[in-house]
């Protein structure tokens, strides 16, 4: 057994040994991940809001090579990076021209002397060419050694292996990349890696609605393992954290491939092989509409300046505010703004401290989705419901008329808002005259006619006090004014709180996007819809994701049940009741909205609320509208925090009609002097 030994060894050291040593030398490899390209994010157009681009970084793995070669090698690829204005790994703490430490404080420095062995009276160029020396960098250049020590400094803090890298520069120039692929058989152990990144092409425009991404935290794998969502996701994966990229992360993050990358042992890359294809992640399209959604932001913005300063009849601080424009027919949400809104692409590589802490520390909490999340007061926008139902149930007709005498006789008495500016009421009115006039005392009367019971029924037919489903995170329910409320307190539902609930006030809170429902389906008829934002997904295969599959995936991952309810099958005679006060809102003498909407080529059903907040004092400026009012298209709602009042937030409604149906309009009317058709709250 021995002999044999022997001769086997002799074999392959001595007749073979030759041709084995090269194979090994070449036989060294090593893994690297294939980052699949994240899906784009659109429009309803095909117009990209958010894709992914490609970025390169540069890194080095431990090679089989000399303090001379390693040198050389580091010479010439960081004087590639510099020719091309690209950073790279610098934490040596001594700098030249003139010579100095760069530390924090004494005791840093000494503590440092002593790890590398300085003497502690060695003067920062005496400790530089000590370092020189460690290194064995031959060269004479101080600036090349500088540059040297840069990269080898790094290597020992950090340190790397042939299988562990360290990164020189986690951003380098398209040129750079190019050039050090070209000339890497002199580059020793060095790598570029192609990294996918996230490129939000919009800047803050639907940033609430796309949101943003981050690095993956324990809290990430918990959820998704919790949800049975769990991918094979590394510590520095990024991840949707908000909106869009939240919802549908599933989706939009494709697989992974992996590369085999063989090289010599001294650490030259002798070749690459693709393992597994990367596949890359699917597109979600939008129903927003690009183009309506930047003019949504900006009219939005530009009014809530306005009414701050003082542009309309008095001023009011103006907090922020909500815009949801939604399709009456489909549902489909067309814009949706929040302001104030953020910037998205901050998070991608980890926002700075400074940023961060100026969003959360603001107020106004940009980062908050008004639209979805905060539940308001409708005011005296919600008096359509307090209509329809009491038409619904019979308790006043179309044709009846109530006579406002200004002050309600029932419960804490009540007056009607026109009453305290003209000491007396509208006097008789109909529903649609109750509707353009605002008269609180015409739904004081029919709302106790006809009991909390039935306001609350028709309430929640109409998509309120409840979620939308709408595909994103944190949307809330709200509150509808019912009877439980109180009794829950032990405290019986009385008489007065049904007359405040009929306004739009007390218990009732609802967000803009409910409202945007509710609108909608005043507008179609009273016909049942589903919101959505979602139009379709496109996987990479370029096969649609089935619409029942998304809405699926989407309701699960919200945790949203779905619930047809009742189908009240509203009367078309009711509806056109309706309908036709909030024309005379807009069109009528006596319509609070009169003036925003003369000479507008385009016919506008709208309604305006200003409704106060009692824990502030602040009044919110609703408006709601939908056009063309002979076969509506689109509903709009908008509410600006604190704006006044809701004849001011009409304008914003007007420019999102004009910009959806390419009108080329007159100006806005400058004239105020109409203040006596500005409704006022209760």
């Amino acid at each position: 057994m021995g002999v044999i030994i022997l001769i086997r060894l002799f074999e392959l050291q001595i007749m073979n040994g030759e041709e084995y040593r090269e194979t090994s030398n070449t036989r060294l490899s090593r893994e690297s991940t294939i980052e699949a390209a994240r899906g784009s994010i659109l429009d309803r157009y095909g117009n990209v809001l958010v894709s992914t681009d490609m970025d390169f970084s540069l890194e080095m793995y431990k090679a089989k090579v000399d303090d001379e070669q390693l040198n050389d090698s580091i010479l010439r690829m960081t004087t590639i990076l510099e020719s091309n204005a690209d950073t790279y790994l610098d934490t040596f703490p001594i700098s030249i021209n003139p010579f100095q430490y760069n530390f924090t404080s004494n005791e840093a420095l000494l503590e440092w002397l002593k790890k590398y062995k300085i003497p502690e009276t060695a003067s920062a160029e005496e400790a530089f060419y000590l370092m020189r020396d460690k290194y064995k960098i031959k060269t004479d250049n101080i600036q090349d050694i500088r540059k040297i020590l840069a990269i080898r400094y790094g290597i020992t803090t950090t340190g790397y292996s042939t299988t562990k890298s360290i990164t020189i520069s986690d951003k380098i120039s398209r040129e750079s990349a190019i050039q050090l692929q070209e000339r890497s058989e002199e580059l020793t152990g060095v790598n570029i890696v192609i990294e996918p990144i996230r490129k939000y092409y919009v800047g803050n425009m639907a940033s609430h609605i796309l949101g943003y991404m981050g690095r993956i935290s324990q809290d990430d794998l918990d959820e998704l393992e919790k949800n049975g969502d769990y991918y094979d996701y590394k510590t520095n994966d990024k991840i949707g954290k908000t909106g869009i990229e939240k919802v549908f992360e599933e989706y939009l993050r494709g697989e992974d491939g992996i590369k085999q990358i063989d090289m010599s042992v001294d650490g030259t890359i002798t070749g690459e092989y693709t393992a597994k294809e990367a596949i890359g992640g699917a597109d979600v399209i939008l129903t927003i509409d690009s183009n309506l959604q930047k003019i949504t932001e900006s009219s939005l913005a530009a009014n809530i300046q306005k009414i701050k300063s003082g542009g309309f009849s008095r001023t009011y601080n103006a907090k922020g505010g909500a815009v949801v424009v939604a399709n009456v027919k489909t549902g489909e949400i067309l814009a949706m703004a929040s302001n104030p809104d953020y910037e998205p692409e901050l998070f991608y590589n980890g926002i700075s401290n400074e940023k961060y802490d100026e969003y959360k520390n603001n107020p106004l909490n940009p980062l908050h989705n008004r639209t979805i999340s905060s539940p308001y007061a409708p005011g005296s926008t919600f008096k359509m419901i307090t209509a329809i139902a009491a038409l619904e149930t019979g308790v006043v007709s179309t044709t009846e008329k109530i006579n406002d005498v200004g002050v309600y006789p029932a419960a804490h008495k009540p007056k009607c808002w026109y009453f305290n500016d003209h000491g007396r009421g509208h006097g008789y009115l109909n529903v649609s005259g109750a509707i353009e006039k605002s008269c609180n005392y015409f739904f004081y009367e029919v709302s106790n006619r006809m009991g909390i019971d039935n306001l609350e029924k028709y309430a929640r037919y109409f998509g309120l006090g409840q979620k939308t489903g709408i595909e994103l995170y944190n949307e809330r329910a709200g509150t509808i004014a019912n009877r439980s409320i109180t009794e829950n307190k032990g405290t019986p539902w009385m008489v007065g709180d049904t007359l405040v609930a009929a306004i739009g006030q007390g218990y009732n809170n609802f967000t803009p996007i409910q409202m945007a429902k509710y609108i909608a389906m005043v507008a179609n008829g009273g016909h049942k819809i589903d919101l959505s934002i979602v139009k379709n997904i496109i996987q990479s295969d370029g096969t649609q994701v089935p619409e029942s599959e998304v809405k699926e995936f989407s309701n699960k991952k919200l945790g949203i049940q779905p619930n047809d309810g009742e189908d009240l099958q509203i009367s078309q005679e009711t509806i056109h009741a309706v309908l036709e006060g909030m024309r005379a809102v807009t069109e009528g003498e006596s319509g609070t909205a009169r003036s925003i909407f003369a000479n507008f080529d385009i016919s506008v059903g709208g309604k305006t609320g200003s409704a106060e907040v009692a824990s502030t004092g602040d009044v919110n400026a609703w408006f709601v509208g939908f056009a063309p009012f002979e076969d509506p298209e689109i509903a709009v709602v908008v509410i600006v925090e604190n704006g006044g009042h809701g004849y001011y937030t009409a304008e914003v409604v007007r420019e999102i009609i004009d910009e959806y149906f390419g009108m080329n309009v007159k100006q806005v009317p400058e004239d105020m002097s109409a203040e006596n058709e500005i409704e006022q709250f209760t």
